[in-house]
C-alpha cells in the first residue's frame, strides 16, 4: 500500500532527484500503512514482525509515528522487541525508542533529536552531540520496518553516499547504501519488480535488501554478523527461493569486489627465509629456516638457503606455522573470508549454514582463488518442527536418509545432527552417512547422552557441554564434575577407544556467559580491533554479575575436563562457533594452554589434528614438502607464548601470500 499521507510520489523508483513530498490535510491518529514480515533463521521460520504507521495530525516533527513489534522463538528460546519511531513527512526522525525482551531481562535504547541536538542511550552509554545535517536513527539488529523507513529517508534526501546513523559511540561508521540491481519475479501470476540494494556498516558485512516501487521493503537478508537471517514481507513469501538465489548472486559479486581490494603480494615461486619454523608435526621449532613455495605447494622446508635469484620474503625474527584450521564456524557472509584469513585461518569447517550460499562461496574459493579459507561443510539436520534449527527438518528414518543423500550429492564432508533428532532417526542418518563416506558430528540429541550418541554412530561431538553432561549421574546436575567417578572414567575411555573427536568451543561459552561486570577485553583483547558492528554484538552478551561464581566454576570444570581428555589421547579440535571472527580461535587456543596443554599441543588442535580427523593430513596440517602451501607468518613465538598467535603478519593460502593487515582492513578490522 502506497503511503497515503507520507507523500512519496517517486520513492524508490530509481530517480531520487524527482522525489517530491506531497502534503495532505492533517488527520488525527489515522492508520495509513501496516504490514507483516516473517523472520527466518537459516531459512527456518522463527517469528514475525508487524508494523503500523499512523498520522497524528499536522505536519510537524511528530506527524508520523511507526510502531513495530516482533516475537520469535529460536530453538525454544523466546524473544521479543518493540519500537516506536516518530518522524515528519520527509522521514526526518525525532525520537526512537526500542526495547528488547528476553529471559535475560529487558534492554532499552532511546534516541532523541531536538533541533540540532541529539541524545542517544544504548548499551549502557549516554551520548549527546550535534546532529549532522543528514542522519537517521537506529540501533543494533534494526527491524525490517525501521530499515524501510531508513531507505525512505535515504531516497527522500537524495541518496547520500554516506548516511550517518545516530549511535551512542563515535566509532559507528556511516552506512553505505548502493543500488546494485533490479529483479522481476512472478508471484501469483503477477510480475513483481524490485530494486536490490546492499547496505554496509549496519551489521558486519553487507546486507542485501529489496524495495518495491511503492517504497516498501520486500525483504532483507543478513548474511553476516552472526547466523544468517532473513525477513520477508508476507506478500512476497512465495518468492522466497528466488530472493535467496538473488541474494547469493549478489554476495558473489561482493566477494569479487573484496578480491580486487586485496590482491596477493606474492604467488607462483618464492621463498620465505629466516623464520622460526614451527612445522606442526610436534618437532622442536627450527630456527632460521627456509620454506620454498612453488605453484601452490611446499617445495622445500629446512635450513638450505633459497636458490639464487628466487624472490624471497624476509621473515627474520618471526615464526612460520601451518595455516590454522577453524573447526567450528557458521560461515555467514563473504566478509568472513578476509577476516578469517587475516587471523591465519586457511581451512574452516562450517557447522550449519545455508546450502546455496555455502556451495557457491566454496566454488568461488576453490575454482577462482577468491578470498577465503578452504571450506569443509557439515550439513545441518534437525527434527522437531518449531524447535528445529535450520531448514532441514527430518522426522523419520527415511527423511533422515534422504537428507544425508542430498548433502552428500552436494559435496558435503559431514552431517551435523542437532538437538531434537530422535534415536531411531540418528541411527538411520549415521548408517547412511557412513555408507556415503561422510562422518557424523554435532550436538548430542536431547533424548540421549554421549554414550548413546556414540553407540548410534556419532563420530564427533560439538561443544564440551555434552561431554560434561554425560559424566554426571544426572544430566540436569550442575557444579563440578568428579573426573574420578566410574562414569567419567568410562566415558573418557570410550572417547579414546573410538577416537571420538571433541570440539569444545570453550571460548564461545566464555564469551556468551561471562558476567556483565567482567570487561570483555580482559579475556578477548581482539574486540578492540573489531569493527563497531561486531563490538556491539559481543558487548550485548553476558550474564548478570550475580552469576560470576557459577561462571568461574563452569570455566574451571571445562579446564579440568579438557585436560583429562588431552592426557587420555582424545582428539581435540579447536573451533570458536560464533565467537569473534579470527580472534575467537586464538582465544580457544589460549584456553587450551590454561587447561594444561603445551603451546605446541594447542597449536596442533588447529593444524595437524583436524587435518588428520578430516582425512586431509596428506595434503595439509603441517609444513612438509608436497603439502598445500597454506602458511601463517607470526610476529613472535607461539610455541612459547600461545598469545603470539594473535600477531599475524602474513597468510599464505594455496601459495598466495597476503598481508594480514590489508585483509583485516578490507572488512573493517584494525588488525
Amino acid at each position: 500500500m502506497l503511503l497515503l499521507a507520507i507523500a512519496c510520489v517517486a520513492l524508490l523508483s530509481g530517480n531520487s532527484s524527482s522525489a517530491q513530498v506531497r502534503r495532505v490535510p492533517p488527520a488525527k491518529d489515522m492508520l495509513i500503512e501496516h504490514g507483516s514480515y516473517t523472520i527466518h533463521l537459516l531459512l527456518h521460520p522463527i517469528g514475525t514482525e508487524e508494523y503500523a504507521v499512523r498520522q497524528t495530525g499536522g505536519t510537524g516533527p511528530n506527524s508520523l509515528v511507526m510502531t513495530t513489534s516482533s516475537t520469535l522463538s529460536d530453538r525454544g528460546m523466546q524473544r521479543s522487541s518493540t519500537a516506536s519511531l516518530q518522524m515528519n513527512a520527509r522521514f526526518d526522525p525525532s525520537e526512537l525508542q526500542q526495547t528488547s525482551h528476553s529471559s535475560g531481562g529487558d534492554v532499552e535504547s532511546q534516541t532523541d533529536v531536538t533541533g540540532s541536538g541529539v541524545r542517544v542511550r544504548e548499551m549502557g552509554l549516554d551520548r549527546s552531540f550535534q546532529k549532522p545535517s543528514i542522519a537517521f536513527v537506529g540501533f543494533a539488529a534494526m527491524p525490517a520496518s525501521l530499515q524501510m523507513m531508513m531507505m525512505r529517508y535515504w531516497e527522500t534526501h537524495h541518496r547520500p553516499t554516506r548516511l550517518p546513523i545516530l549511535r551512542a559511540s563515535e566509532r559507528a561508521l556511516p552506512l553505505e547504501i548502493k543500488l546494485v540491481g533490479h529483479e522481476a519475479f512472478v508471484v501469483r501470476g503477477h510480475v513483481v519488480r524490485l530494486n536490490r540494494y546492499t547496505v554496509a556498516n549496519l551489521i558486519f558485512g553487507r546486507e542485501v535488501l529489496w524495495m518495491n516501487t511503492s517504497g516498501r521493503l520486500a525483504a532483507v537478508m543478513t548474511f553476516a554478523g552472526g547466523l544468517p537471517q532473513e525477513e520477508i514481507l508476507d506478500e512476497y513469501a512465495l518468492a522466497t527461493a528466488q530472493l535467496v538465489h538473488s541474494g547469493v548472486r549478489q554476495e558473489m559479486l561482493d566477494l569479487a569486489e573484496l578480491d580486487r581490494q586485496v590482491p596477493p603480494e606474492m604467488q607462483g615461486t618464492y621463498a620465505i627465509v629466516g623464520a622460526r619454523l614451527i612445522d606442526g608435526t610436534g618437532k622442536a621449532p627450527l630456527e632460521n629456516a627456509t620454506v620454498v613455495v612453488r605453484d601452490g605447494r611446499i617445495a622445500a622446508a629446512g635450513t638450505e638457503p633459497a636458490p639464487a635469484g628466487m624472490p624471497v620474503v624476509h621473515a627474520e625474527g618471526k615464526s612460520l606455522l601451518p595455516g590454522l584450521w577453524e573447526m567450528h564456524t557458521h560461515y555467514s557472509g563473504v566478509e568472513f573470508g578476509p577476516a578469517l584469513l587475516a587471523a591465519g585461518v586457511t581451512t574452516a569447517r562450517d557447522c550449519g549454514g545455508e546450502l546455496e550460499f555455502l556451495t557457491s562461496v566454496r566454488r568461488k574459493i576453490d575454482k577462482e582463488h577468491a578470498l577465503g579459507p578452504k571450506l569443509l561443510l557439515a550439513g545441518l539436520v534437525d527434527s522437531g518442527g518449531p524447535l528445529a534449527f535450520g531448514n532441514v527438518d527430518v522426522n523419520s528414518a527415511a527423511e533422515g536418509v534422504a537428507a544425508v543423500d542430498a548433502y552428500a550429492d552436494a559435496g558435503f564432508e559431514q552431517i551435523k545432527v542437532y538437538t531434537q533428532i530422535q534415536p531411531e532417526v540418528l541411527l538411520a542418518i549415521s548408517a547412511e552417512a557412513h555408507r556415503r563416506e561422510l562422518s557424523v558430528t554435532g550436538h548430542v540429541p536431547a533424548a540421549i547422552d554421549a554414550f548413546e550418541g556414540i553407540a548410534d554412530g556419532m563420530d564427533q561431538i560439538n561443544h564440551l557441554q555434552f561431554v560434561v553432561r554425560a559424566m554426571r549421574a544426572k544430566a540436569d546436575e550442575d557444579g563440578p564434575v568428579d573426573l574420578n567417578s566410574e562414569r567419567a572414567r568410562k566415558l573418557i575411555a570410550l572417547l579414546h577407544a573410538r577416537q571420538i573427536v571433541v570440539d569444545p568451543t570453550d571460548g564461545w561459552g566464555e564469551m556468551a556467559s561471562h558476567p556483565k561486570n567482567l570487561a570483555i577485553a580482559s579475556f578477548e583483547p581482539g574486540l578492540e580491533s573489531a569493527p563497531f558492528t561486531l563490538q556491539t554484538k559481543y558487548q550485548s552478551l553476558g550474564s548478570p554479575a550475580a552469576d560470576a561464581a557459577k561462571f568461574r566454576e563452569r570455566m574451571e570444570t571445562n579446564r579440568k575436563v579438557i585436560h583429562a581428555l588431552y592426557i587420555a589421547g582424545v582428539p581435540i579440535v579447536a573451533g570458536s562457533d560464533t565467537g569473534l571472527l579470527g580472534y575467537g580461535l586464538d582465544r580457544e587456543l589460549e584456553l587450551y594452554v590454561e587447561a594444561g596443554m603445551t603451546p605446541l599441543a594447542a597449536l596442533q588442535t588447529a593444524t595437524l589434528v583436524p587435518a588428520h580427523v578430516m582425512k586431509l593430513d596428506r595434503d595439509s596440517g603441517s609444513v612438509e614438502v608436497g603439502k598445500r602451501a597454506d602458511l601463517v607468518l607470526v610476529d613472535g613465538d607461539p610455541s612459547r607464548n600461545i598469545s603470539d598467535i594473535r600477531r599475524v603478519v602474513s597468510v599464505v593460502k594455496d601459495g598466495r601470500l597476503y598481508s594480514s593487515a590489508k585483509l583485516a582492513q578490507s572488512v573493517g578490522f584494525s588488525r
